[in-house]
């Protein structure tokens, strides 16, 4: 199978409605991604593992939202924001028709989040947090990613460059305002909050060139990361440095940070 037939099998599973049969075709697609029998050519190796650790709805939500991300990134400059618009609304339109397929759609997130367990116990500019035992729950927005496909990188890329506190997708759903909504888990971290010069110098140790302090904002050619702030890091009293949250993405050109990466949506199959 080549990149236009993978592709054209995707957009087949959608038309038809996310049959049974459908189902099981995208499950063995991401078993295939997985092994890395089908390899997602937007991720390195390493990248493309940190997908895995997401979870299998992390995979075939991150496959769905490329399937709905056309003409492909690679060939495009900039896009304007109305046109941004229109390949978000596509891609969460079918991220949740086949999530309420799958059965892991959530209505009204945040009250049955709240139902579940309780109040939050933190909210950001585009998360809501909750606590479960030794896990936290978050219900993340698109606020910052617009596209579903960029918030799914962003649970990837993490889970590639921060994997003692990798994301989980359990789930997909919609606030009482319609507004799409991703829903993750993450291991639960206590210590305190380090300083800036703490922060910068962990970061920095990982290979990163501080970009804009203002912001917190740092850059490789390949990795855009920023919000990295005391709010979003913890030290543990081992001084062991664990990012909760940031905002991190493949480093492209339009970003304007010094980056190389093409967002490209191309797969191949290992023979």
């Amino acid at each position: 199978m080549n990149n236009a037939e993978f592709w054209t099998s995707i957009k087949t599973i959608i038309s038809n409605g996310f049959t049974p049969e459908g189902l099981l075709i995208l499950d063995h697609y991401a078993e295939q991604f997985i092994s890395r029998e089908l390899i997602f050519k937007r991720f390195s190796p390493r990248e493309q593992y940190g997908c895995t650790q997401g979870g299998t709805n992390n995979v075939i939500a991150s496959l769905l939202a490329g399937a709905e991300n056309c003409p492909n990134t690679s060939e495009q400059g900039e896009i304007d924001f109305k046109t941004e618009l229109e390949y978000a609304k596509r891609q969460a339109t079918q991220i949740r028709a086949w999530s309420k397929a799958r059965g892991i759609w959530i209505d009204n997130v945040d009250k049955y989040l709240k139902k579940l367990l309780g109040g939050r116990i933190a909210e950001g500019g585009e998360a809501t947090v909750y606590e479960n035992g030794s896990l936290l729950i978050k219900s993340i927005g698109l606020d910052y990613f617009i596209q579903p496909l960029y918030a799914l990188d962003r649970i990837s890329l993490h889970n590639t460059y921060f994997p003692e506190t990798k994301m989980q997708v359990l789930g997909f759903g919609e606030d009482s305002q319609g507004e799409f909504k991703i829903i993750v888990e993450q291991p639960f971290i206590q210590g305190r909050s380090p300083n800036d010069k703490e922060i910068e110098h962990f970061v920095t140790s990982m290979g990163f060139t501080l970009i804009n302090q203002n912001n917190w904002t740092y850059a490789t050619p390949e990795i855009y990361l920023s919000d990295v702030h005391d709010e979003n890091v913890i030290c543990s009293e081992s001084g062991i440095m664990y990012v909760i949250d940031c905002d991190i993405r493949l480093n492209t050109p339009n970003l304007h940070c010094g980056g190389i990466r093409v967002s490209t949506n191309e797969i191949a199959f290992n023979a």
